[in-house]
């Protein structure tokens, strides 16, 4: 287990790789970002809004939002932009005060929106299946996320989607073809936060193909024959977590008044309960939480620096999201004994060591 030496993230991080000179492909991408020609990509965002706006004559693009910075972020280019929107969001079961409030706060700058709920039996058994085989309950979630919003723009015959960050910039690729500006089958499989799986994947005698439907992604073929055009705006327009909550901010948007969630922000991962859950397990499987990623991004940025970001990880433990844990446990019907059963199942060897009592991780910032 090797820790990139600019950053604070592991080799143990889905995607990260870090190279001979201790440097991990994340900060290397970011490091692009000094010279990128970002006027000329706004220029090419523009000839993106106006082939949209030339092949419809109603909704120019879907924005899928969940009322977080990001998608406030999204929504207030694109009115900037004139594009006529249709926001689309999976609707948590679990979503948040704060959460609600942000989103209704998006849909009050100018769009037209759909809150898509999904059948609560369905994604409670599914959520349960998700966390039993692969150690996050979250795959039912980021499935939904990707799914929904281009299922709505192929049956709507909306030209093109609008999401926000390209994690595959942001966090570490070893594929250059999927750190650009498009999203489509190979992204999602590699970075769509699924274990690589689709909704075929899942399909069996507790959940059923037709109880699955929503969660079915539509394939390339079938984007390119809606002539629907999926995209990353954080390929045109520098992403930041910072610069994405000041625009955010500026429209209305509130943090967490209790402090973060989960990670260093208390901005972000706030509309949701069970996203803690989600992030506190890469703790077992990989031996980093959301506070790595989130203070990573900050020394990329300038506003902090290595030995600050270490010494807040050491303050901080691993973050167990007590209450989240508890209520999740509560609304999939399981006990908390069997939760932590079912996450020790997933610690990995290769980076865990047991002393006593206690588990040890075999590298150490």
């Amino acid at each position: 287990m090797r820790f990139c030496q600019k950053c604070i993230l592991p080799d143990t991080r889905p995607n990260l790789v870090i190279g001979k000179d201790g440097v991990c492909n994340a900060c290397k991408s970011h490091a692009t970002k000094a010279v990128i020609d970002w006027q000329e990509r706004a220029r090419a965002f523009s000839k993106v809004v106006e082939r949209a706006k030339s092949l419809t004559h109603g909704y120019d693009c879907v924005i899928p939002v969940s009322g977080g910075k990001d998608s406030t972020w999204q929504v207030v280019h694109c009115l900037q932009h004139g594009l006529h929107p249709l926001a689309v969001t999976w609707r948590s079961p679990v979503r948040t005060p704060v959460g609600e409030a942000n989103l209704k706060n998006l849909i009050g700058l100018g769009v037209d929106h759909i809150d898509f709920q999904i059948n609560p039996k369905v994604e409670k058994k599914f959520l349960l299946e998700s966390f039993v085989r692969y150690g996050t309950p979250m795959i039912p979630m980021h499935m939904a996320l990707f799914s929904i919003p281009l299922q709505v723009a192929v049956n709507y015959r909306i030209p093109l989607v609008i999401w926000g960050e390209n994690s595959a910039f942001e966090y570490g690729s070893k594929d250059q073809a999927t750190q650009g500006f498009q999203m489509n089958e190979a992204w999602l499989k590699q970075f769509g936060v699924t274990q690589g799986t689709t909704a075929s994947d899942w399909v069996s005698e507790q959940l059923t193909i037709k109880e699955l439907t929503p969660y079915f992604t539509p394939s390339d073929e079938e984007l390119r024959a809606a002539n629907v055009l999926s995209i990353f705006l954080g390929y045109y327009f520098a992403w930041d977590p910072a610069e994405t909550f000041a625009v955010a901010k500026a429209h209305g948007f509130q943090a967490e008044s209790k402090g973060p969630r989960t990670g260093y922000y208390d901005y972000a991962d706030i509309d949701d309960d069970f996203i803690s859950i989600h992030h506190y397990l890469k703790w077992y499987k990989f031996g980093f939480t959301r506070l790595f990623d989130n203070l990573s991004l900050e020394i990329r940025n300038g506003r902090m620096s290595r030995d600050q970001a270490v010494e807040i990880v050491k303050q901080s433990g691993e973050q167990t999201p007590k209450e989240d844990i508890r209520a999740f446990c509560d609304y999939v019907g399981i006990k908390e004994r069997r939760f932590f059963e079912i996450a020790e199942s997933f610690r990995s060897a290769e980076i865990w060591k047991k002393q006593g009592q206690s588990w040890q991780l075999v590298a150490g910032l």
